[in-house]
């Protein structure tokens, strides 16, 4: 039985997505026992009465996707509607661009209004790692704490350096236990996925699932 498969949200966010890749993406969760499936805004009401009966995985869907500079009340209502179609998870990217001029009261009431337009659901906020300093990373990371999110999540995918280890190392030693993380983009294979794992995070996205628990398979086997 996999032990990476807990932690991996099957996700598909390409524009062109059909219905049957997001029919497909949700079997394969189902069989493979996947965390929760990662899908366009578009898909979520699909997504959610594909999966009506495995409600142990979880709908998930971004907000804001990808640049992140939205107006707030936009994220708000893009939150509120995809809960209504059915997302038990939402993944907002933080703006960035009031986090680089240093208005922190901006990032931290847009996460509160799309927290309150989530009517309890998860959110996960993406504050985009690949464009950050470390002390941007630390800051962006106490304020989705401060603000009661429920996890900070690396990245799009949209940045030429995906999920590391080092920064996920780094957000863990910021937040401690008290906020989970989800590591996100570039994890391509098995290995990097358990380092992920070990550094701190508890949540995978991943687009290559099936690739990394057949080296997974192929790694236990040689043991």
């Amino acid at each position: 039985m996999s032990e990476i498969a807990k932690y991996i949200e099957h996700t598909l966010l390409t524009p062109y997505a059909t219905e049957k890749d997001i029919s497909r993406l949700c079997d394969e969760a189902v069989q493979h026992k996947f965390v929760a499936v990662c899908v366009p805004p578009y898909w979520v009401s699909y997504a959610a009465k594909r999966l009506a009966s495995a409600p142990q995985i979880e709908v998930c869907t971004t907000i804001g996707f990808p640049l992140g500079f939205n107006a707030p009340g936009i994220k708000a209502l893009e939150a509120k509607a995809a809960v209504e179609q059915g997302a038990t998870e939402i993944d907002m990217v933080i703006n960035l661009c009031a986090l680089k001029e240093g208005n922190l009261e901006a990032v931290s009431s847009e996460i509160k209004e799309v927290l309150s337009a989530a009517s309890g659901r998860i959110v996960k906020v993406i504050i985009e790692t690949g464009h950050l300093t470390k002390e941007e990373i630390v800051l962006a990371s106490k304020l989705v704490l401060s603000s009661g999110a429920h996890f900070v999540k690396t990245c799009t995918g949209y940045t030429p350096v995906g999920a590391t280890v080092e920064n996920i190392r780094l957000i863990r030693e910021t937040v401690g236990d008290q906020l989970r993380i989800k590591a996100s983009s570039k994890i391509r294979d098995y290995q990097t996925a358990a380092a992920l794992v070990k550094a701190g995070a508890d949540r995978l996205g991943v687009v290559q699932s099936l690739k990394i628990l057949q080296e997974e398979q192929a790694y236990l086997t040689r043991q």
